[in-house]
């Protein structure tokens, strides 16, 4: 009996130390690279742009076992900003309703009951939706594999599954579907009955963050309060630096010593008098733009910008300063607000030499900083993508291919496990007696 006695003791030990072990080494499940993903599919290249210029990309990053519903190219609507505003929703919560906050397989479509299964969106978790109306509930039915519909359904609300376009099993499934769909309570003639609210442009840089200096340059310019009656026409346009893009302005530029009637036409100078999404201007037919400045110039033809799509990306030249725009700030009709790499110097008010000056400025090494902690890396360059197989694309596109980023990299797991080696040193001294 004392030698059973042992033996369980010893089972009980080993139990316990074989647990530990396993909850140091266990992988956490991988947080999806939503870009990589669709990256391989051309057909689906619109959709993952809308994504990488709103914040859902982002908040995809930390989550994991999703399913995303993507909007072919040829099923998107023209203007997908006019679509949710015209729905009475912001662009990125018709992204979020499209993202579901569980892993669904074509297999999982087909065995769905027939009264449909009611899924959580993304939607849901932001606190805007009422009750459970952020959820979508999917039916196996219609030609394809399913039909997506708002649980109280009104028009334009459903879409069906054209199919499966690749998944990271049990972590991200992408389904293609007919449409974008809309979440319940943004009705199209409500919106329509009652004109849409100014948008506060200081408030939305607020919001943002990092945009304190042009923020505080509109305010005291008064130009902002510009920017309410011209929403009510075509729309408004807004260009604006970043607080990094000001920074790189040499020590004592022209811009700062102006006048404050000056500085405000250069203000006017970043804002187009029309409601340009991104999409539009990538495919800008006329690159030469008026401005708002040019409302107040004595000549017309001055105060113009050049924009066009250069690499990848929408570059506006003043033919003083080429800039880029580096990310979507707003976007609802008929306001957007895009952040740009650089300050918009006009040439009728400087030169190629103060254009000189802010490059110089940039390339500068920094000062050197009182700590010697290297700065921290960008995101990309912590969690580097691993590459997995893939099915083939929707419509005949790269056949291998999709990325995930692992949730930390491996000096945290690193640190992790010493934890669990320095718990187990001063467990087993406790545990050995009763061996």
């Amino acid at each position: 009996m004392r030698g059973q006695g042992q033996i369980s003791r010893r089972l009980v030990v080993l139990a316990a130390v074989a647990g530990l072990l396993l909850l140091a080494w266990a992988p956490g499940a991988a947080a999806v690279d939503i870009q990589a993903v669709l990256a391989p599919f051309p057909d689906l290249a619109g959709f993952a742009r809308l994504l990488a210029s709103s914040p859902v990309a982002r908040e995809l990053a930390g989550r994991s076992s999703l399913t995303l519903l993507a909007v072919p190219n040829a099923d998107l609507p023209q203007s997908p900003s006019a679509f949710a505003a015209a729905a009475g929703a912001d662009l990125a919560d018709v992204l979020r309703y499209h993202v579901l906050l569980e892993y669904l397989s074509p297999a999982d479509l087909r065995r769905l009951p027939a009264a449909g299964k009611l899924v959580t969106t993304l939607f849901q978790t932001t606190g805007r939706a009422s009750a459970d109306l952020g959820a979508v509930n999917v039916t196996a039915a219609g030609p394809g594999l399913g039909v997506v519909r708002s649980p109280a359904p009104f028009p334009g609300s459903n879409a069906t599954v054209l199919g499966s376009v690749t998944s990271v099993p049990y972590n991200l499934s992408v389904l293609a579907v007919d449409g974008l769909i809309a979440p319940f309570g943004f009705d199209l003639a409500a919106s329509e009955s009652r004109p849409p609210a100014a948008v506060n442009i200081t408030r939305v840089l607020a919001d943002a963050r990092g945009f304190n200096v042009a923020a505080s340059m509109l305010e005291a310019s008064g130009v902002a309060e510009e920017f309410e009656g011209d929403e009510r026409g075509a729309g408004i346009t807004v260009f604006v630096p970043t607080d990094d893009a000001f920074a790189s302005l040499p020590a004592g530029d022209r811009l700062q010593s102006l006048p404050a009637d000056r500085k405000a036409v250069v203000l006017r100078f970043h804002v187009l008098h029309s409601y340009y999404p991104l999409g539009s201007l990538e495919s800008i037919v006329n690159p030469l733009q008026p401005t708002l400045a040019t409302e107040y110039a004595s000549q017309a033809g001055r105060f113009t910008l050049n924009i066009t799509r250069s690499n990848g990306s929408v570059a506006i030249d003043t033919g003083v300063v080429q800039a880029t725009i580096t990310r979507t700030v707003f976007d609802q009709n008929p306001v957007a607000v895009f952040a740009v790499s650089k300050v918009l110097l006009p040439k009728e008010m400087f030169t190629r030499a103060d254009s000189a000056a802010v490059v110089a400025a940039a390339l500068a090494p920094p000062p050197a900083a009182a700590s010697s902690m290297p700065p921290e890396p960008p995101e990309s360059a912590r969690t580097p993508p691993t590459k997995l197989s893939s099915p083939p694309a929707l419509r005949g596109g790269a056949r291998n291919g999709t990325a995930v980023s692992p949730p930390s990299s491996s000096a945290a797991k690193a640190t992790a496990t010493g934890r669990w080696c320095i718990a187990l040193l001063y467990v087993l001294p406790a545990l050995l007696p009763l061996v």
